[in-house]
């Protein structure tokens, strides 16, 4: 029996499971590997083991960082990336690595340091949920690490100024939503009609821009003028972060949605295998070519009986 799986992450709002983008990202890598995680949502990042979220705890293992948390998934073999081509993984580290260097900085000046949004959305929201008297001073310290972060990936004072470094995170990080509209175009997903690691990334640098209600939009106002982005992010929420009647329920995936995701999942393993014996079958010169049937998931009939079979 696989060993639970526990992730701690600040708690969601504005319609998001999450309001934390990093938490955001392993929690939808989660849901489209149909990794049994159960969230537990904290009022503070000390009452995390390292002192930082997101954060996952398999017996005496405990991980922070997403990426090394979805790495760890992988080898759990909850891997949301195994159809992708050796090309399509290279383009996903390049795209990742975009994000940090071109988004993330404009992200966390949105939410820490641009001051109207700090004062009116940031900090009473994270101070509301924090135990009096660390909502006095954990907001703070969360603000100016992330200045930190963005002067040391920046530059700052003397080399320039503090407008200047502003006005720079918020071109690269246009620049960086108009190459992501451009390259996700009509699709359901980056790379086609599945999620994987990239559309967990994403997703969870986006939806908190799309969601949370700032005074001060600039950036915003940008990915609302993307309609592809936006539709992706309400896709992902209304498809995998489904409501009920208390919110958006931290448990994962119900038994029900765990079951289908992994009878798909066999379903696209066999048709794979069955693809390539056909494939050797037509190069082979002793036989003649012949087609193989592929295996396909019904969305009624045998598909149903299938998930009712698998069900408790």
């Amino acid at each position: 029996m696989a060993s639970p799986m526990e992730l701690s992450c600040w708690g969601g709002d504005w319609g998001l499971p999450s309001v934390h983008a990093e938490c955001l990202v392993v929690m939808a890598y989660g849901r489209f590997s149909g990794a049994p995680l159960k969230v537990n949502v904290i009022d503070n990042s000390w009452r995390a083991p390292r002192g930082s979220v997101p954060l996952l705890v398999s017996d005496d293992i405990v991980i922070s960082q997403p990426a090394k948390i979805l790495n760890f998934l992988r080898k759990q073999k909850y891997n949301a990336d195994y159809e992708l081509s050796a090309k399509e993984g290279a383009d996903t580290l390049a795209y990742i690595a975009l994000l940090e260097e071109k988004l993330h900085p404009a992200l966390l000046h949105t939410f820490w340091v641009e001051t109207d949004n700090y004062y009116i959305v940031t900090k009473p929201w994270f101070g509301s949920r924090i135990p009096f008297p660390l909502s006095w001073y954990l907001p703070g310290k969360m603000s100016r690490e992330a200045l930190n972060r963005i002067l040391v990936t920046k530059g700052g004072p003397p080399f320039c100024s503090l407008a200047e470094i502003e006005a720079q995170i918020y071109r690269d990080a246009k620049e960086c939503l108009n190459l992501l509209s451009s390259r996700l175009g009509t699709l359901p997903f980056f790379f086609g009609n599945t999620p994987t690691t990239l559309d967990a990334f994403v997703f969870g640098f986006l939806a908190p821009l799309y969601k949370v209600q700032f005074p001060k939009v600039q950036l915003q106002d940008h990915l609302k003028q993307l309609p592809n982005l936006c539709r992706f992010c309400d896709d992902i929420l209304s498809c995998y972060f489904r409501l009920n009647i208390t919110g958006f329920s931290p448990a994962g995936q119900d038994p029900i949605d765990a079951n289908l995701q992994k009878l798909i999942q066999l379903v696209n393993k066999e048709s794979n295998l069955i693809e390539k014996m056909d494939d050797n079958l037509r190069k082979s010169p002793q036989h003649p070519p012949r087609k193989l049937t592929t295996l396909k998931l019904s969305a009624t009939g045998e598909g149903n009986s299938s998930v009712n079979r698998l069900s408790p």
